[in-house]
């Protein structure tokens, strides 16, 4: 994703949403692994987590466990505003 992109994203109310997910390793189910996700989202529906989650429980072998998630809007509403200037050094 180009920082275009994301910006635009970010104007747009999506944050970034980090996920623990914990999962049983296949070949030992008696072992748990851990692995981050992150990706923008949108809070409270959260879709791409899910999907993510929906793609996890149909392509990848090891049983989740668990999912701990966090979400944090990077632009809110009052740090964006238009300034209008110019600042000359010399």
């Amino acid at each position: 994703m180009s920082e275009n992109g994301e910006m635009e994203l970010m104007l747009k109310g999506y944050g970034l949403t980090t996920a623990q997910i914990l999962y049983h390793m296949p070949d030992h189910p008696g072992l748990l692994q851990i692995f981050i996700w992150q990706h923008y989202d949108v809070a409270p529906k959260f879709p791409a987590l899910y999907r993510f989650i929906d793609f996890w429980q149909e392509k990848i072998e090891g049983a989740l466990h668990s999912v701990a998630y966090t979400h944090r809007k990077l632009i809110a509403p009052n740090e964006w505003r238009n300034v209008a200037g110019e600042l000359q050094l010399h």
